[in-house]
């Protein structure tokens, strides 16, 4: 649904059209210029999304399997040190909305890409396309592993002797998910028809904290013995929590949080389509989705990892599958999850393919074989990157570490500098300077992040495979 507003904005430079002569009072309200020289561009419709159903869609935007690796993380940095980088990231994503909101109401521009444009020209657009691009890329590819590694586990409760069919293997079943159920929603002409697949895929996400209620029921300490956990003398700090803790897995938990937060490329759209819509009121909207999530986010995270403590795995459901594969809870939790991710794929895959066709076919009118071949290719390509690679958590460690801080800090911090005027806001003044600052800590994030994946990698540990 979040995704939707996306769509609106592929033909956001067409459909604009300058006001002359005044500002009709519903658009004064939605982005000015502060100088009064020439006026913004708005879109010839008039936003009527209220503020609940906005908050529902960028709570939308920023929910996705990232959920499935915050215990994951929890358990690498111990409860204090994840709750104050869960409570940083969190406050910096509403502040990266802010400068967002700035950049956009001095020059009227509802689109990400665009906003790179304006800022940097030609190649400020084809930047943020890309990296847009890789994101999304990224997220289906999540998705995708999430059917890889749960579907067989949901078809194994179900059958007496699974083990020697061909079904049970993973890298077949994200190939017919992908051909049946995905291809088809993705070759829809407008985002707006996976309206209803998007809602119900986000309140199946919410039914994953059930983990809430799981951990009440299994106890500690554990050790795996067919299908059911038994107790048996195990160190005394194995079922204690860590307050604090530091490892080389920890170098995983910004990348994964930045991740969690992502929503930004879809706050403008929002905001465009919003009812009464004024900077302080699409900021209010911004503000409680990301306070939502973070409670969301920190319940499941601590339910989680106090359930499994170090036995945690990289994606939450899977270490569930060491306790009792017919649980009845966790399958219905796992099938909620599946179809969840599985509706979300042509969802995540329709702003990829309008940035593609953007920077390849700019200007050039609806056509079905360019939509429908650019998502076979993009479906074909992230099934490869899904069978072939390993480990989910690796890919997810650069995917974290490089688009998402460009989205959150990097972009944003540049977009507002390059945009607000010097004459108004002078780089010496204290928002252009917390911006740059702001764009560092993008700078800083992702050298620490990758510089300790790389060390990482290359110390050639043994490492858990899971998802994020």
């Amino acid at each position: 649904m979040e995704l939707q507003k996306l769509s609106n904005g592929n033909h956001h430079h067409d459909a604009a059209v300058s006001v002359e002569g005044g500002v009709p009072p519903e658009k004064e309200k939605f982005q000015q210029n502060s100088d009064g020289s020439k006026r913004p561009q708005f879109t010839d419709f008039e936003g009527k999304t209220s503020f609940g159903m906005s908050v529902f869609n960028l709570s939308n935007a920023i929910m996705g399997s990232g959920i499935l690796g915050l215990s994951y993380a929890m358990s690498n940095t111990g409860i204090i040190l994840f709750l104050i980088l869960l409570t940083c990231i969190a406050c910096l994503s509403c502040y990266s909305i802010h400068l967002l909101l700035r950049s956009a109401g001095v020059v009227g521009i509802r689109a990400y890409e665009q906003l790179g444009l304006r800022a940097f020209g030609h190649p400020g657009k084809i930047l943020a396309a890309v990296i847009i691009t890789l994101h999304n890329i990224g997220a289906m590819s999540s998705y995708l592993f999430i059917v890889k590694y749960e579907l067989p586990l949901v078809i194994q409760a179900f059958l007496e002797n699974p083990h020697s069919n061909w079904f049970m293997n993973g890298n077949y079943l994200i190939i017919i998910v992908t051909v049946c159920i995905i291809l088809p929603l993705a070759m829809m002409k407008h985002l707006g028809y996976l309206g209803y697949t998007s809602g119900f895929s986000l309140s199946c996400m919410v039914f994953f904290l059930s983990v809430i209620y799981k951990r009440f029921n299994i106890a500690c300490p554990l050790e795996v013995f067919g299908n059911y956990s038994v107790s048996t003398a195990v160190p005394e700090d194995t079922c204690t929590a860590k307050l604090f803790t530091i490892n080389q897995e920890t170098a995983y938990t910004i990348p994964i949080l930045a991740f969690a937060f992502v929503c930004h490329p879809e706050v403008l759209p929002i905001y465009t389509e919003l009812s009464n819509p004024t900077k302080r009121r699409m900021q209010n909207i911004g503000n409680v989705s990301i306070l939502g999530m973070f409670l969301m986010y920190f319940f499941t995270a601590i339910f989680g990892y106090l359930t499994f403590y170090e036995n945690t795995e990289a994606e939450l459901l899977h270490t569930y599958s060491k306790v009792d594969l017919l649980d009845t809870l966790i399958l219905c939790v796992r099938l909620a999850v599946l179809v969840a991710v599985t509706l979300t794929v042509p969802v995540v895959l329709f702003p990829i393919r309008r940035a593609l066709l953007q920077l390849l076919f700019p200007g050039k009118p609806f056509h079905w074989i360019r939509h429908i071949a650019i998502a076979v290719c993009l479906l074909f390509a992230v099934n490869l990157l899904v069978i072939f690679v390993p480990n989910i958590r690796d890919i997810f460690g650069i995917t974290g570490a490089t688009t998402a801080p460009s989205l959150i800090f990097i972009l944003p911090g540049l977009f507002y500098i390059r945009i607000i005027p010097t004459d108004q806001e002078p780089m010496t003044s204290r928002p252009k300077i917390q911006a740059a600052c702001f764009t560092a800590l993008g700078f800083i994030f992702m050298t620490m992040s990758l510089t300790f994946i790389g060390l990482d990698w290359m110390s050639g540990e043994e490492r858990r495979l899971g998802g994020h």
